[in-house]
């Protein structure tokens, strides 16, 4: 598919703390946040639990399943922990829930970088509401971050999903996306002051989680972290789709930055798809040329590759961007789709200015807009890297609270550009895409909260009434159920079994 259109989202951990209390457990306070906004005043939300029926989260893409008795248990996401009101179902048709430690949110499933972008800065006003509505409730003051590590030794994700065909050779997805994920840090990155998991050397990196990688290839998401993960769960016709489970993303605040991780990624994968990536750029050693980037801000330093070159991060992205205007001249010519022609632009734009002057992107990119603010600290008062102020600038630059979170200070003043209408984010908190099946699944939790008992990402079970057996309703296509084959169906009934007998036939099972 020559286009930056595909089925994708965005799941992001939350860095999570309560004020003045810095031993309290986190897994309790993000029960305390997923609960507050489940259950704030006028929610239709809190009676629609997540539904685990077709989860397989230790199917592996190299072709066998991890024995659940060996698995490690934070790779046991099938099985139902508390659920009360910790893992809920929201009307934009996204999933807000307690993932071991952190609050997350996984956005719905939408078809464009621009909606990604959209649908993940819903989910951070998603979290500034929960952390106001908790206060509220308490009085007592949790924080969130939207970022990937505390400083500490601690690393959680933010993972990326896309999905695609079913018949592409898994190697093939490992050779071409791994010197991209590795060079990507360049313009991804949302910068970290530190160096190594747990800030054993002073400095300042582009990414927050390249020092927590320690494989090329692998099923884990919190341990032996993997440059590639082989998670092999598409949440849709296992035939015919395969979801590439990315975790070594960085949360990003800079809509260009975000626009970019999500679009030059699927450019890639369209590339792998289609066959017509060079296997030129093999690297010798893929996980220490992850962290000899990332620890380089000047851009200067090389990685060696299998043949005996030797390239910069900036030279890594500029291959693929090269292959990827001449695959889309080839295919396309100048007909390019709007959201393509979007990310090719930014992209060649981006990378122009990293060659010459990275630091005009202070406004587009994470990494380079925090550096900026540091250095102008340092530069003030004279601080070395190893200063904790500069690490508590850090941690502070992704506070979801508007009035706190510095990033949310420098956009509202104009310093930070946006790409996606604020209006458009405010609506995406309550209402889902229309051309995706989480049209179908965020309208029926709005409308009828009592009777849609779960929902996951590929079924829908419905309860009409206490008399009732309930309903599973399938939905393994994920452009199917939109807004455009249901909405009319939606609208027009007065009840959801009157929704799912048009779905199922009447059978009671779609």
């Amino acid at each position: 598919m020559s286009s930056v259109r595909r089925i994708m989202g965005i799941e992001t951990e939350y860095g999570i703390s309560l004020q003045g209390e810095p031993y309290a457990n986190p897994v309790l306070l993000s029960g305390r946040i997923v609960n507050a906004y489940a259950t704030r005043p006028g929610t239709t939300v809190s009676r629609t639990r997540w539904d685990y029926e077709t989860e397989r989260p230790l199917s592996d893409a190299r072709g066998y399943d991890i024995a659940r008795e060996i698995a490690d248990p934070s790779q046991l996401t099938d099985e139902v922990e508390d659920e009360i009101a910790a893992n809920v179902v929201l009307t934009n048709g996204a999933r807000l829930y307690v993932d071991h430690a952190h609050p997350e949110y996984s956005s719905p499933e939408v078809t464009s970088p621009r909606d990604a972008v959209t649908w993940d800065r819903a989910g951070e006003l998603v979290m500034a509401e929960a952390v106001a509505q908790q206060a509220l409730s308490s009085g007592e003051q949790i924080n969130l971050y939207k970022n990937n590590t505390d400083g500490k030794g601690a690393s959680y994700g933010t993972h990326e999903n896309y999905l695609l065909r079913r018949d592409v050779p898994w190697k093939q997805v490992v050779q071409g996306l791994t010197p991209f994920f590795v060079g990507r840090q360049v313009f991804t990155g949302a910068g970290r002051v530190g160096i190594g998991q747990l800030t054993e050397r002073s400095g300042f990196q582009l990414t927050q989680r390249a020092d927590f990688f320690e494989r090329e290839v692998g099923l884990e998401t919190t341990l032996r972290r993997p440059i590639i993960n082989t998670r092999d769960e598409p949440h849709a016709d296992w035939d015919k789709y395969r979801r590439l489970h990315v975790i070594i993303g960085d949360a990003n605040l800079c809509d260009v930055a975000n626009l970019l991780k999500m679009g030059t990624t699927s450019l890639v994968l369209g590339m792998i798809e289609a066959d017509a990536l060079p296997r030129t750029l093999e690297l010798a050693n893929p996980v220490a040329a992850l962290g000899t980037i990332s620890h380089d801000p000047a851009l200067t330093s090389t990685v060696e590759l299998a043949d005996g070159r030797r390239m910069t991060g900036l030279d890594l992205c500029w291959a693929y961007y090269e292959q990827a205007d001449d695959w889309l001249s080839r295919e396309r010519g100048d007909d390019l789709d709007e959201d393509t022609q979007e990310v090719m632009t930014r992209w060649s734009g981006v990378l122009s200015a990293l060659g010459s002057d990275p630091m005009a992107l202070a406004g587009q990119l994470d990494w380079v807009a925090k550096l900026a603010l540091l250095e102008g600290y340092r530069a003030r008062d004279g601080l070395d890297w190893s200063d904790a102020r500069l690490r508590a600038l850090d941690i502070q630059w992704s506070d979801v609270r508007p009035d706190k979170g510095i990033h949310h200070k420098l956009e509202a003043g104009g310093r930070i550009e946006r790409v996606v209408d604020p209006a458009d984010v405010v609506a995406a908190m309550t209402t889902p895409p229309t051309d995706t099946r989480a049209y179908l699944r965020g309208e029926l939790v709005r409308r009828w909260p009592e009777q849609v008992r779960y929902a996951s990402w590929d079924s829908i079970v419905v309860k009409a009434s206490a008399d009732t057996r309930p309903r599973r309703v399938a939905l393994p296509e994920p452009l199917a159920a939109d807004r455009a084959e249901v909405g009319a169906l939606v609208d027009g009934a007065v009840d959801v079994t009157a929704v799912l007998d048009v779905l199922d036939g009447g059978t009671g099972e779609a």
